[in-house]
């Protein structure tokens, strides 16, 4: 019995392209130039200015949008591989860098008309203005279908009120892309506007106080009879639980290279320790404990980076990925929580005093199961996408 075996066969290839190998080497050098401030932005809940326009001049503010508004359109595979290096150092910045990206740049690149692309991306995608995602108010966080900011048709334009809470970059942004109900529809009651900072009627809110991600500021922002001109309503009336659904497909890509890049920092961390372990003699003494955490640790980092690359590529191809973007978000935002836990056990006193970064990544990584959607919340997505996969 003879087979034959394929000249060229099929694989998988896990490796990156040399365009984005050049492009994570080159987003590395700027955490290294511009991301040394992470924990001083935590200590004064101070936002990482700074940092954010030198990734604005390095063009890292526009990875999502496409050549003709101003974009690089290096799409969302490029934008994980910049997140994981970026929140590494900072996730204030990095939480910064992937609103604007995904749940932002990417949404009006996708569902904005052209006067409206040619109106907004020039400031966008320069870092001009940054932008912030308004969906959750105080009765819909995990529930969005649930949320009560009106807008209502008065001519040309629409009125909106109400308050939106939890909003990432609130204080900072000039854009806001917000929800509202134009119906009585639970769903198709919903509609998306684009609404900017300076029209009457806008205002920042109280500023949440949080156990993490201090250098981000996490704001309320209220609506009171607000004059929308129609035109700023983005596609059509009620298709904004849609455009919501689909963008958080890309937010949580945005949330899963963050977890990637926390636990990665947690686990260097650990290494470094593990590996400084020495007897009298200079022979490595770590126990045996700490080598298998270390183990465990980063095999499913390197499991749950390539689970998100995976999606972020179906993303890139216009396929949907909601229960893959699910799949990578839930495993390393659990990923990061569970590192960063590690490391301020195995590295002990300096784990827990501040001495290292590793009680920050602790703080900082529990949002990662919340925010984008809860850990739980994912869960469901999952299997809904595997028992409804249509």
């Amino acid at each position: 019995m003879t087979t034959t075996v394929a000249r060229s066969p099929q694989v998988t290839d896990f490796e990156l392209g040399p365009e984005l190998q050049q492009f994570r080497t080159f987003v590395q050098g700027y955490a290294r130039e511009h991301l040394g401030g992470a924990a001083r932005c935590d200590a004064e809940a101070k936002f990482p200015r700074e940092a954010v326009q030198a990734a604005a001049k390095l063009g890292l503010l526009r990875t999502t949008v496409a050549k003709e508004y101003g974009g690089s359109a290096m799409g969302n595979l490029a934008s994980c591989v910049m997140l994981e290096e970026i929140n590494a150092h900072c996730v204030s910045t990095g939480v910064t860098i992937s609103v604007h990206n995904s749940l932002v740049n990417s949404l009006l690149g996708k569902w904005c008309s052209e006067a409206q692309k040619r109106r907004w991306f020039p400031k966008l995608v320069t870092g001009e203005w940054l932008g912030a995602y308004c969906l959750s108010e105080a009765f819909s966080g995990s529930d969005a279908a649930a949320l009560r900011c009106e807008a209502r048709r008065d001519g040309s334009r629409y009125v909106m009120n109400g308050a939106k809470l939890w909003i990432t970059t609130g204080s900072e942004a000039q854009l806001f892309v917000v929800f509202a109900r134009t119906a009585a529809d639970r769903v198709k009651g919903i509609s998306a506007f684009v609404v900017e900072k300076q029209w009457p009627g806008v205002s920042v809110g109280k500023k949440e106080r949080k156990l993490g991600l201090r250098g981000s500021p996490t704001t309320e922002i209220v609506l009171e009879n607000v004059s929308v001109p129609a035109d700023c309503l983005i596609a059509e009336e009620g298709q904004g639980f849609t455009i919501a659904l689909d963008t958080l497909d890309g937010g949580r890509l945005g949330i899963a290279s963050q977890s990637l890049g926390i636990a990665r920092a947690a686990i260097e961390l650990i290494r470094d320790t593990v590996a400084a372990r020495k007897d009298a003699k200079g022979r490595p003494n770590a126990s045996q404990a700490e080598q298998w955490t270390l183990a465990d640790l980063a095999s499913d980092l390197d499991a749950y980076r390539l689970l998100t690359w995976r999606a972020a590529i179906l993303r890139d191809k216009g396929v949907r990925c909601s229960t893959e973007a699910a799949m990578a978000k839930s495993c390393a935002s659990r990923l990061a929580n569970r590192a960063a836990r590690a490391a301020v056990t195995v590295l002990g006193l300096d784990g827990a005093s501040g001495a290292t970064p590793a009680e920050r990544l602790l703080r900082d990584a529990r949002i990662t199961e919340i925010y984008e959607g809860a850990t739980d919340i994912q869960r469901l997505v999952i299997a809904r996408g595997l028992t409804s996969p249509a």
